[in-house]
């Protein structure tokens, strides 16, 4: 994993970014991470997971259902651990 040190980072936005990671319950790390990630992503782009669950929805499958679905997924994860 790469690192990155960001240097001269106002006062002010090292305050925002520590209340804004507070509030949801991130470190500030992460939150940086997040946001890091958020504004490389191509727009428009569909994750997979979220293009299931919608087609899931379209199909009207009961939460129970739904939950099938990760629930082998996590098996199989387990597996090949």
């Amino acid at each position: 994993m790469a690192m990155l040190t960001v240097r001269n980072l106002p006062d002010e936005v090292h305050r925002a970014l520590r209340v804004r990671a507070a509030l949801r319950g991130h470190s500030m790390e992460a939150e940086v991470r997040g946001i890091l990630e958020a504004a490389v992503a191509p727009e428009g782009r569909v994750k997979l997971g979220t293009l299931l669950a919608d087609i899931g929805k379209q199909a009207k499958l009961t939460d129970k259902e739904l939950a099938s679905f990760g629930s082998a997924r996590t098996e199989r994860s387990a597996a090949t651990e």
